[in-house]
C-alpha cells in the first residue's frame, strides 16, 4: 500500500517544479550573447593599450584612468564616424558597432558590471548632448540607440557657460558627486555639435576591513631614492599572491585584495628591488591581468598598503593618435557623415577625468570621459612602499573599470 507524501513536501516539490522555467529563463537573460566574452577581452585590451599611452607620457607622475571609460566612449564615436575615420576607431578596437551581435554584446557587458545582485556597487551611465537643431543623419538615432539605449538629450552649445552646467551637472550627478566641474571654462561654445560622455561610479567595500587602529606613518620610498611618510594601512590575511617577470626579465610580484562580492577586486603589481614602474606598465595588457589572476597562490600574508586619493585629468587625444585614430582629430581629414551629412565635423577634444579614494574600509572611485565634437571651423583646441600599479577588475567579464600608477601616495 503507498503512503501519500505529506502535504509539506507535495508544496515543496510544486514549488521547485513552478521555479524551474523561472529560475532557467533567468539564468538565460544573465548569460552572455555570442561573442560577448570576446567584444569584453577586446574592449579591456584596448582601454590597457591607451592607458599604456597615458602613463608613458605622465613619466614619473601619479595617474588614475579608466579603460572600461574610454573604451565606451570609442564605442559610441564608432556610431557617428564613417569612411577612414571609422576604419581607424574600429582597427584600433580590434571590433565594429557594424558587426553581427556587437550592439547586443555591449548592453550585455553594461548589465553585468551593474549587477545589482552584488554587494560593491558599480554604476555606468552614457549620454549624448547634441546641438538643438543639427540636421542628423536618418540612421544616426536608430543605431546609436540600438547599441546603448540612451536618451539624446538636446542642448544650446552657443549658449556656452549654461551648455557646460548642463553637462556638468550629469557627470556630477552619475558619479555621485565625485567629478565636479568635469568640462572646463571655454570647452563648449557655438561651434560645438555633440559632446559623447561615459560616467562610472565604483563603491566597493574590502571583503576584509583594514582595522583602522593598526594603521600608522611608514616611510614610502620613491623612485628618485628620496622617501615620505605617508598613512599605510597594515593586516593579516589569506590573500591570493604571485610572482612574475617581464619579458625583460623585471621580476615582480602581484596582490589581490578582493571585494565583498568578489566579483571585484583590486590587484596590486610592484617590481622587486629598484627596478621602475615603467618596466610594468610598458607591458600591461587586460590578457596579462587574467593572466595573473589565474596563476595566484592563496596564502597568510601581511599586507601593509598605503592609503591614497588619486585625482587625474588627461588630455587623450595624444595616446588615441599614438594608437592610430588621427582622422577624426583633422579638422579636413575627419568623417564623421554618419551623424550628420550636412556639417563637416571632427573632435576637438577628448578628456578624462578620474578620482579615486583607497582606505581601511575599500574603494570609491569614479571617472567621466568625453569626446567633444565641433565643426570644422572651430579653434583647435607585498609591502606596497614603493610606486606600485593598481587595477580594480570585473573578475566575471574582465572588463578592467579602473587602473593606474601610484608614484607617490
Amino acid at each position: 500500500m503507498r503512503v501519500p507524501p505529506p502535504v509539506a513536501t507535495v508544496a515543496l516539490a510544486l514549488a521547485l517544479a513552478l521555479a524551474q522555467p523561472q529560475a532557467q529563463a533567468q539564468a538565460q537573460a544573465t548569460a552572455p550573447p555570442p561573442g560577448a566574452s570576446r567584444i569584453a577581452r577586446l574592449s579591456a585590451e584596448f582601454g590597457a593599450r591607451v592607458f599604456r599611452e597615458v602613463a608613458r607620457r605622465s613619466r614619473d607622475r601619479n595617474v588614475a584612468f579608466s579603460p572600461h571609460g574610454v573604451a565606451s566612449v570609442l564605442a559610441m564615436l564608432q556610431v557617428a564616424a564613417a569612411g577612414g575615420t571609422r576604419s581607424q576607431l574600429e582597427g584600433a578596437m580590434a571590433y565594429g558597432l557594424r558587426e553581427k551581435g556587437v550592439a547586443k554584446a555591449l548592453r550585455w557587458l553594461q548589465k553585468a558590471l551593474t549587477d545589482p545582485a552584488q554587494p560593491d556597487v558599480v554604476h555606468t551611465a552614457e549620454a549624448l548632448f547634441v546641438q538643438r537643431g543639427l540636421p542628423l543623419a536618418a540612421a544616426f538615432m536608430p543605431r546609436f540607440r540600438q547599441a546603448f539605449r540612451q536618451t539624446v538629450k538636446q542642448v544650446d552649445f552657443s549658449e556656452g557657460p549654461r551648455a557646460r552646467l548642463i553637462v556638468n551637472d550629469w557627470v556630477q550627478q552619475h558619479t555621485a558627486g565625485m567629478i565636479q566641474d568635469f568640462l572646463p571654462e571655454g570647452s563648449v561654445d557655438e561651434m560645438t555639435r555633440l559632446v559623447l560622455l561615459s560616467a562610472i561610479h565604483f563603491k566597493g567595500h574590502w571583503r576584509t576591513p583594514f582595522p583602522e587602529a593598526a594603521t600608522r606613518q611608514r616611510l614610502f620610498h620613491k623612485l628618485d631614492g628620496s622617501t615620505v611618510s605617508v598613512p599605510m594601512m597594515e593586516q593579516t590575511g589569506k590573500y591570493c599572491y604571485g610572482e612574475f617577470s617581464t619579458p625583460e626579465q623585471v621580476e615582480y610580484d602581484v596582490l589581490e585584495v578582493p571585494y565583498q562580492g568578489e566579483a571585484l577586486s583590486m590587484l596590486i603589481a610592484a617590481p622587486f628591488e629598484n627596478a621602475p614602474l615603467s618596466a610594468l606598465t610598458a607591458v600591461l595588457s587586460a590578457h596579462l591581468v587574467a593572466e595573473w589572476k589565474s596563476n595566484l597562490l592563496c596564502a597568510t600574508r601581511l599586507l601593509v598598503l598605503p592609503k591614497f586619493s588619486l585625482e587625474s585629468e588627461c588630455d587623450l587625444q595624444g595616446p588615441l593618435q599614438a594608437l592610430g585614430m588621427t582622422a577624426m582629430f583633422d579638422a579636413h581629414a575627419a568623417n564623421f557623415s554618419s551623424l550628420s551629412d550636412q556639417e563637416s565635423l571632427f573632435v576637438g577634444q577628448a578628456l578624462q577625468k578620474v578620482k579615486i579614494d583607497v582606505n581601511e574600509s575599500g574603494t570609491e572611485a569614479a571617472s567621466a570621459t568625453a569626446a567633444i565634437i565641433y565643426a570644422r571651423m572651430a579653434p583647435m583646441a607585498v609591502v606596497m612602499d614603493k610606486p606600485f600599479l593598481f587595477v580594480v577588475r570585473h573578475n566575471p567579464t574582465g572588463a578592467l573599470l579602473f587602473m593606474g600608477q601610484v608614484m607617490e601616495p
